[in-house]
């Protein structure tokens, strides 16, 4: 089945020309089934990059999904058109009183600032507290994932003395989770952040947090949550073939000192279009994770949050 996104939204036109199959909401309403209601928290600069990325991913799935865009209601975005917000999304108290299936929050360009420090912190947490009663299941990437573990375990974040950047190979350590069907023992993510979550702090906070990925050089991947429902993405297989490019050249062009992604363009030269090594296990985490929706959510969706 198609993913259910407005005709209009710009990623209408790009997820068409991938070959991702979209509806819309005359078609929708003919078919005699529930619809998944995920939601996509969106706190990232570029939203509506951010947007293709995420919609790929999630209107790869054979089910019906709807999606729907959250912003804060606190923080006046600057890189994202008043027009675009307005036309597209809804704030987090417009939709509070909603439930869904799964919610993904996405990572912010806030991570070297201290959780407190960050001006829509409060409302970060009511969010955060708002998902154990109105989602589902509840998929946290990057900043948004090591926000929610703080929020919700008290697992602290960690400066880097430079930027973890690049493509890096990650060890699959739960072959037998349902999020991990299908991945092979040794695959590749994109990393790109400034701050890292500790194993030591994760096993610190108890038996309920499982590791599922993990790097030797990087660190900490993907965390699962049974007891939460919840799972924190620390890197970014949501990213497009060019997003590490598009960050290494933007800190180069404003004199910013940065070094080359790890292991990203061919033969190390800037000038070669980099291989995308990642997108197979970005669509089967997804898919699991969706498919994992479908197999445990409430048909009824007013009974979800309830025990």
């Amino acid at each position: 089945m198609p993913i259910k996104i407005p005709d209009t939204l710009p990623a209408f036109t790009t997820l068409v020309s991938e070959g991702v199959r979209v509806m819309t909401e005359t078609v929708a309403v003919r078919q005699d089934i529930r619809p998944l209601q995920i939601g996509l928290l969106n706190l990232m600069p570029n939203k509506i990059k951010t947007e293709v990325q995420m919609a790929r991913l999630v209107g790869a799935s054979p089910l019906q999904v709807e999606f729907t865009l959250v912003r804060l209601g606190t923080h006046k975005a600057k890189n994202t058109s008043e027009e675009h917000l307005l036309s597209f999304y809804q704030t987090w108290d417009e939709v509070k009183d909603r439930k869904f299936d799964g919610f993904i929050i996405t990572g912010a360009p806030v991570e070297q600032m201290d959780y407190e420090d960050v001006n829509y912190w409060d409302e970060m947490r009511q969010i955060f507290d708002w998902t154990t009663t109105n989602v589902h299941s509840t998929m946290n990437v990057c900043w948004g994932a090591m926000a929610a573990i703080y929020h919700f375990h008290g697992v602290p974040k960690h400066p880097l003395t430079e930027k973890a950047f690049g493509v890096y190979r990650h060890r699959n350590l739960a072959p037998a989770s349902v999020y991990l069907n299908g991945f092979s023992d040794d695959f590749q993510v994109p990393v790109s952040r400034w701050t890292e979550v500790r194993r030591e702090d994760v096993e610190k906070a108890g038996k309920t947090l499982e590791i599922l990925m993990e790097s030797d050089e990087m660190g900490l991947c993907l965390v699962h949550e049974k007891a939460g429902n919840r799972l924190y993405m620390f890197n970014h297989v949501e990213y497009d073939s060019t997003s590490l490019a598009d960050e290494y050249f933007r800190d180069v062009n404003a004199g910013i000192p940065i070094k080359m992604p790890h292991d990203y363009f061919p033969h190390n030269d800037d000038t070669l279009t980099p291989l995308n090594r990642w997108r197979g296990h970005a669509h089967l985490l997804f898919g699991n994770w969706i498919n994992e929706l479908y197999q445990t959510t409430q048909y009824d969706l007013s009974k979800i949050g309830s025990k």
